[in-house]
């Protein structure tokens, strides 16, 4: 990360996710070297589309800058109430790829309908090659998830509603 906190960065940041628009990319990795011991890795990634498990219907998400502050305006299906002002929402607390299993073809650590207490694992994100054990922020039953497995998630999207 570079030393420098400047408005060029930011600009810098805003045009990378402008071409990604523009191009109808869906990611741009890009390393601007300052100097020697100074650099700024930048990585934007558009996620493309999301699917709610429960109805199986794609849903649109802005682009977010990974590298810079995280979008916080999730995506909502046509005629549903946003999952994220629920007040059981579980929310990501990082960027990464979600995953409802340990491993491809393990048992899902959940369902929906099942119950959990508070703390129980209920899914995994993996971030920088590290798998993050994301653990029920309530007890209760599973209403809704709101990812595909191995699905990209950003910061403060939601991931499974919790009554």
């Amino acid at each position: 990360m570079s030393k420098h906190s400047t408005d060029a960065d930011v600009a810098f940041i805003k045009a990378l996710a402008e071409i990604l628009n523009t191009n109808e990319l869906t990611e741009i990795s890009v390393k601007r070297d300052y100097a020697e011991d100074d650099s700024l890795d930048v990585r934007v990634v558009k996620q493309a589309n999301v699917v709610t498990m429960t109805q199986a219907a794609p849903m649109m998400a802005a682009p977010a800058a990974v590298a810079a502050a995280p979008a916080h305006a999730p995506a909502v299906v046509a005629g549903s109430d946003d999952p994220a002002q629920h007040p059981g929402a579980l929310t990501s607390p990082m960027v990464g790829t979600a995953y409802l299993a340990a491993e491809p073809g393990a048992k899902p650590f959940v369902a929906i309908g099942d119950k959990v207490t508070e703390g129980q694992t209920v899914l995994i994100i993996e971030a920088m090659k590290t798998m993050n054990h994301i653990p029920a922020n309530r007890a209760g039953t599973v209403k809704r998830i709101l990812f595909e497995d191995g699905s990209p998630v950003e910061f403060g999207a939601p991931l499974m509603i919790i009554e």
